[in-house]
């Protein structure tokens, strides 16, 4: 069965009202609106699996990787012990993924962690996934199983459009109904007194992933230049060519954009025509 819904969903930690301090929950309201009409979509799609590509996992040189360990398990850092979750792996969708990158020749590695098993192991849930679960799956009874993708920046964008075309194929192999989500922030120089300080390529970088989201435009992704990526800070960019190789075709919708304090957060959904 092809994937049935794909996402793009920020993962800063205001998009959560139960992480805000009191002088946070003022910021990112239309992002966390966005946020809740996400996991509406998401739930009426009714995956069985979910497939999260995330940029604050493992960093693997020249490769992709595919966590393969029982469970992933994780609490966000500086919010209440609350604000935590435990998701079994699918790991027979995670191993096709990782048959079908190789069939691909898209450079990929399994990743487990802790107990040699790979069934009892666990892996530590970065907040790229932690926070796109909050509202897709990860809070479902039982969690939506779910595989972590990460990208490799030093592998060029055709390398992640076939990974994402892979990443279809696995899911059309696999016999579930499985969902797929870019966690991905955009410019992180947004403000001057942010820990990567101004630059104006972050609103530039912005307004064009708008642009690209809104118009159906996600295979020009591919003609931005490294140079622009690297001026704004983004981290999207890796996930977003994934997004369009695993759903080339399908349409999408903007749902929200701001940029609140020094980051960009953008929420859009992704449904097969």
């Amino acid at each position: 069965m092809p994937l049935v819904f794909a996402a793009i969903a920020p993962h800063g930690g205001i998009a959560i009202a139960e992480a805000c301090s009191p002088g946070e929950r003022l910021l990112a309201i239309s992002t966390r609106a966005g946020m809740e009409e996400l996991g509406r979509l998401f739930a009426d799609a009714r995956p069985e699996a979910v497939i999260v590509a995330t940029p604050h996992n493992v960093h693997i040189a020249n490769a992709l990787g595919v966590v393969v360990a029982g469970r992933v398990a994780g609490r966000l850092a500086g919010a209440p012990p609350s604000v935590a979750l435990d998701v079994p792996s699918a790991n027979d969708l995670a191993w096709l993924v990782l048959e079908s990158l190789a069939a691909a020749e898209v450079p990929s590695v399994g990743v487990s962690f802790g107990s040699n098993d790979p069934e009892t192991a666990v892996a530590p849930m970065d907040w790229g996934v932690l926070i796109p679960l909050w509202f897709m799956g990860g809070r479902h009874d039982p969690p939506v199983p779910l595989v972590v993708v990460t990208p490799a920046r030093d592998l060029p964008a055709e390398a992640h459009i076939a990974a994402g075309a892979a990443i279809a194929q696995a899911a059309a192999r696999c016999g579930r109904r499985v969902a797929f989500i870019a966690s991905a922030d955009h410019g992180h120089a947004h403000l001057e007194g942010g820990p990567y300080g101004y630059h104006a390529s972050a609103q530039k970088y912005d307004a064009l992933i708008c642009e690209l989201v809104r118009t159906g435009g996600l295979d020009r992704l591919s003609e931005i230049p490294a140079e622009l990526v690297e001026e704004a800070k983004a981290d999207s960019w890796w996930q977003m060519l994934i997004l369009h190789g695993a759903t080339a075709g399908w349409t999408g919708r903007l749902i929200s954009y701001e940029a609140p304090t020094y980051f960009g957060m953008l929420t859009a959904a992704y449904s097969p025509n």
